[in-house]
């Protein structure tokens, strides 16, 4: 080979590489911040899956409500597509929810606790922690399934992990640094809640982020539910629990698209609201519901983390409730502290501590 062929090759392959590294740092420009957040995520119990991520700065909420919010899932994967991902990929939010319960309590020490079963089918669990530049930090978790991962698909490398990057906006519950807690629970009827006043859009879970983003006590959560259109995920009803650190508790429920409040220290799958619509709902919730409240009740509202635990455990999904499903995770937030233990698929005898304080 002569002289002038090698030098060719040398400068062609020296261009190749100074091309491959410009494209390299420009990626890395790029995406340099959602690089950073896939590299906290970790797995951390293999059987069930659980995973964990850290979001420390902005994942463009503040930017989705300023854009009128989501109507649909839709819609909503069409933002993060466009927000996080520079439109390289579509992500997708799956239909979700489930059977689920939730207690809220005060301990002997007069601090707040409030419990949560999430009863669904087969699931990957991740653990959210979020800090945005505008808004509170706050623990949530989120069903991976949810938003298009599967048994065959984890975000267990680096490109499996860019899905995981949507995950703020699908909560199914969480607890923020003031000790607000959200959770989502189902009511059994096919119907779904679609407001139309002209105001920002909603979706359930994406409502869910913006009270643990923004609101910090019971009376603020119900004053920014006021300011937005709320559209239900799934094709039914969903309504939602929230307690606060003060001590007062209440469930938020549509009904022919007019949002309800009612004050509930105890919420599972049926209508709480006063009039027609109350009782109505899944039968096997309501007998989840009276443990629950007797528990409440009878120990005159003071439950510390243990009891909590004890009675979420009592109302699981295998304990004759329910046939298809189980309870795929247990968690308890102690609302004055920040401490949350999660529990997963039944098995109260192994605790996952994490904080938000």
């Amino acid at each position: 080979m002569s002289n002038t062929k090698k030098k060719v090759i040398i400068i062609s392959l020296s261009a190749i590489l100074a091309l491959l590294l410009v494209l390299g740092t420009i990626i890395y420009l790029m995406f340099r911040r959602e690089i950073g957040v896939i590299n906290t995520i970790k797995l951390i119990n293999d059987n069930p899956r659980l995973y964990t991520m850290q979001y420390y700065g902005d994942y463009g909420f503040d930017g989705f409500i300023a854009q009128g919010g989501a109507k649909s899932n839709d819609e909503l994967a069409g933002y993060i597509t466009s927000y996080i991902s520079k439109g390289f990929y579509k992500h997708t939010v799956t239909e979700n929810s489930g059977g689920c319960s939730t207690i809220a309590a005060e301990n002997e020490s007069g601090e707040r606790v409030f419990g949560r079963n999430f009863d669904w089918e087969d699931c990957a669990v991740m653990i959210v922690e979020t800090v945005p530049p505008n808004g509170y930090r706050s623990v949530s978790t989120v069903n991976l399934y949810f938003i298009g991962y599967s048994p065959d698909y984890l975000p267990d490398s680096l490109f499996n992990s860019v899905l995981a990057l949507g995950a703020p906006y699908a909560p199914l519950d969480g607890m923020n640094e003031k000790g607000l807690c959200v959770a989502d629970l189902l009511i059994e009827e096919a119907c779904e809640t679609h407001q139309d006043t002209g105001r920002p859009n909603i979706t359930t879970t994406t409502a869910i982020r913006l009270l643990l983003d923004y609101a910090s006590t019971v009376d603020e959560a119900i004053a920014l539910l006021e300011q937005y259109d709320m559209h239900s995920d799934m094709g039914i009803m969903h309504h939602l629990a929230i307690s606060d650190a003060t001590g007062r508790s209440v469930v938020v429920e549509y009904i022919d698209n007019i949002m309800f409040v009612t004050e509930a220290p105890v919420v599972t799958n049926f209508f709480l609201t006063p009039g027609e619509w109350f009782g109505f709902g899944g039968e096997l919730s309501k007998q989840r519901y009276d443990i629950l409240f007797g528990a409440y009740t009878e120990n005159e509202g003071i439950l510390n983390e243990h009891d909590v635990k004890n009675v979420l455990q009592e109302v699981r999904s295998t304990n004759g409730f329910e046939s298809q499903w189980i309870t795929r995770w247990s968690v308890v937030y102690n609302q004055s502290t920040g401490a949350v233990t999660y529990y997963l698929q039944e098995d109260f005898d192994k605790q996952y501590d994490f904080g938000v304080k």
